[in-house]
């Protein structure tokens, strides 16, 4: 059976995929740090730094890698990346396993980062087979995969972390080697010849690829906003558990349950939600209704006096969730389809470079609030400040967030 001439057993590996490589990310969460510090003998100090140093030079590595892997899908076809990125993903989470020392597990987690650069190429393979109208929805469902990986994989790793540091790394490179042999079995090409563009070194690279924003009206203020998002969302993981645990004494079970219960938020807004409000809607006021509860989750989760009330911040924040397929819908409509994975790369460098300057952005700040002589702070700045950006994306959103002038066509 064919859906837009792509079977659907292909956008189902395409989902899959996300899926795998996200949860695959997430097996190796919580044990990361405990191997760490064993390679360093036990001095958590050392290890605490490394795996700081471990943390930035993946995301450092998704900047650079990610607008090639996106120029490289653009010229050769996302099968091809996609399927070698899966492949060598699985390899490479076997070197970390069988790593003899915390210098090949540095090794081992930079080459992640550059293989995991195959998910922008997946968001790309939703633009070739989708309508522009129906892409918001497309990209919803793969965020769900993302929301469902990071629920279910740290939760997956901390249990096999239990019998062995080293068992998550080998589940996780079992699933990605299953994924790709099933992928070679059942996913087509989604980007055919005729509609491939030349690959340029100029704008395989963080900074060449900027240089397409300024051909495509719009594209700028839209990259800009959803910037803005980028560096907002990392309040969660930079500083989310330091935050509980300070404000509210929660301990690790009453963090889990609070991640877990925004990942199924998460999977409602972007698995269902999200397509009905694009239907009844549009993308621009989804986009920004999404923006303003975003805006308004943050607020309440850093004003909350009690953990009672933090929660109702939880269904705010979740709901945000309903910007990003907008935004990536409004964006993919404004270039060709020989351009969109240099599009998504250039997204995912974004997200990467929010992800090496927002923890430092958020953590700062909630140091000085709660060290001792400080007490007129509040520990809850982080969030407001999270709020705040999110509002400025969304003043920028009135603006930008209008439908593509005309039909982008090919370079």
């Amino acid at each position: 059976m064919k859906v837009g001439g792509v079977r659907k057993a292909a956008l189902v590996f395409i989902f899959v995929t996300v899926l795998l490589d996200v949860l695959a990310l997430g097996l190796i969460i919580p044990v990361l740090p405990e191997l760490v510090v064993q390679f360093t003998g036990g001095d958590w100090a050392k290890g605490a730094e490394l795996t700081g140093v471990f943390s930035t030079v993946w995301a450092a590595m998704q900047l650079v890698f990610s607008p090639l892997f996106g120029a490289l899908s653009d010229r050769f076809g996302r099968r091809k990346v996609i399927l070698a990125s899966n492949f060598g993903l699985g390899f490479d989470y076997m070197v970390m396993a069988l790593a003899p020392s915390w210098q090949w597990l540095f090794v081992g987690r930079a080459v992640s980062g550059i293989t995991a650069s195959s998910i922008p190429t997946a968001f790309a393979y939703i633009s070739d087979v989708t309508p522009p109208e129906k892409r918001a929805a497309g990209f919803g469902i793969l965020g769900a995969a993302f929301g469902v990986g990071f629920v279910i994989g740290p939760a997956l790793g901390g249990i096999l972390g239990k019998v062995d540091p080293r068992l998550p790394f080998w589940v996780a490179a079992a699933l990605s080697l299953m994924n790709a042999l099933y992928g070679v079995f059942v996913l087509p090409e989604s980007l055919p010849p005729e509609r491939r563009s030349a690959f340029s070194w100029k704008r395989a690279n963080p900074v060449g690829a900027l240089a397409m924003l300024k051909g495509h009206t719009g594209l700028f203020g839209l990259a800009s906003m959803n910037f803005l998002g980028y560096v907002a969302h990392v309040v969660l993981p930079s500083t989310f558990v330091l935050y509980a645990q300070y404000r509210y004494g929660w301990d690790k079970a009453m963090v889990g349950l609070a991640l877990g219960a925004v990942g199924v938020m998460s999977l409602i807004v972007q698995g269902g939600l999200i397509r009905v409000c694009i239907a009844k809607l549009g993308e621009r006021r989804t986009l920004l209704a999404g923006l303003w509860f975003g805006v308004a989750g943050f607020f309440v989760a850093g004003w909350a006096p009690d953990a009672g009330t933090f929660w109702v911040s939880i269904p705010l924040e979740s709901l945000w969730g309903l910007a990003g397929p907008a935004t990536m819908g409004l964006m993919s409509a404004r270039v060709g389809p020989g351009e969109q994975g240099q599009l998504q790369g250039l997204n995912n460098s974004l997200r990467a470079l929010s992800e090496i300057i927002g923890p430092t952005l958020y953590t700062v700040p909630f140091a000085y609030a709660v060290s001792a002589g400080r007490e007129w702070g509040t520990p809850g700045i982080p969030f407001y400040l999270a709020s705040a950006l999110l509002a400025v994306s969304a003043l920028v959103a009135l603006k930008v967030a209008v439908p593509a002038p005309a039909p982008a066509s090919a370079p």
